[in-house]
């Protein structure tokens, strides 16, 4: 990263430190949810490791008031950026009635949130998208100075949701940005055996929309990709894909063996291009992060996380009575 981009970009010097410091806060939560999983206090964990940078470069580039988001399953820095608490992701990942995703009805994951507007998603990959499509389609019909962001994996790029959506964006000049975390891995699939393209933006030109590949290990370049879609939304000329590629540090979710289809060796060399670490570099060399501030951030991050892994833990289930709340028939 070269010097002072983010002054380049319009960021201060705070708006970074904050961004490290929900990138950080993400990776910590995570690395909790996988010690709760091993200990069997909680069920499930599908990691966000390897992608909180671009995740949260992202949800930066937005405007955080008004603007909805259709994130997806990985997408703790997203959501975190939002507007999530390290509580509130705890509560779900202990399936208790206070989660405000599901109340505690939904596996991990499950993302969604009325106040900070994001859309609820669901296990079957992609249906996100056509919905991130809908809430622009409202946008533009009641003239609102309103965008959305949907977020997928490049194995969800396959599915018709996604050509279903960006087409339907993309005719109706929609202000909407598919952005695609390439993470290399469609559960065991490497990526040479999802696509025969060369990038996932490459299928852009197919719907007559703007296509661009970024460094997902670099929140600060995916920033200035989202601003740059977000502005040609806001200014109506439609829809945008980007795509972000890193690399995903963990198995598929707790309930996966990578071994069997990656080697040690390759995950190790990611770990070397982890936005985490090279972020934080940037920021030092910046004189941003001193190691004082790098050690109070830690023991902050460390304190909330506390608290809320207690406070969860302790938190009621949802009542037996509830099971049919919010259930409909025809």
């Amino acid at each position: 990263m070269s010097e002072n981009r983010h002054v380049q970009l319009g960021l201060t010097d705070q708006d970074v430190l904050d961004m490290y410091r929900t990138i950080l806060l993400a990776r910590r939560v995570d690395e909790r949810m996988w010690l709760l999983n091993r200990a069997g206090k909680i069920p499930f964990v599908v990691s966000c490791q390897g992608q909180e940078a671009q995740q949260v470069g992202a949800a930066f580039a937005l405007d955080r008031d008004k603007d909805y988001a259709a994130p997806y399953y990985r997408d703790v820095g997203v959501v975190l950026a939002l507007g999530m608490t390290a509580r509130e992701l705890m509560l779900q990942a202990f399936a208790k009635a206070e989660d405000p995703n599901s109340g505690g009805r939904q596996m991990p994951g499950h993302f969604g949130q009325k106040k900070n507007r994001m859309l609820t998603n669901s296990s079957p990959v992609t249906t996100q998208v056509p919905h991130a499509v809908g809430v622009a389609l409202a946008a533009k019909m009641e003239n609102k100075d309103i965008i959305s962001l949907v977020t997928l994996g490049e194995g969800s790029s396959n599915q018709g949701d996604f050509h279903e959506g960006l087409n339907f964006a993309a005719v109706h000049k929609l202000p909407v940005i598919t952005m695609v975390e390439n993470n290399q891995y469609a559960i065991s699939v490497p990526l040479d055996k999802q696509v025969a393209c060369e990038n996932i933006s490459d299928r852009a030109i197919g719907y007559g929309m703007p296509g661009i590949t970024v460094d997902g290990n670099d929140p600060l370049a995916v920033y200035q990709a989202v601003k740059k879609a977000a502005d040609r939304a806001r200014n109506g000329e439609g829809p945008s894909l980007i795509e972000t590629v890193a690399y995903r540090l963990t198995p598929h979710s707790s309930d996966d063996d990578d071994s069997k289809y990656r080697s040690k060796e390759e995950v190790q060399k990611a770990k070397e291009k982890d936005g985490v670490l090279t972020f934080a570099s940037y920021l030092r060399e910046q004189d941003i992060l001193t190691e004082s501030i790098e050690n109070e951030l830690e023991k902050e991050l460390k304190e909330i996380i506390n608290e809320a892994t207690e406070y969860a833990e302790s938190a009621p289930y949802a009542s037996p009575q509830s099971i049919y709340d919010f259930v409909y028939e025809k």
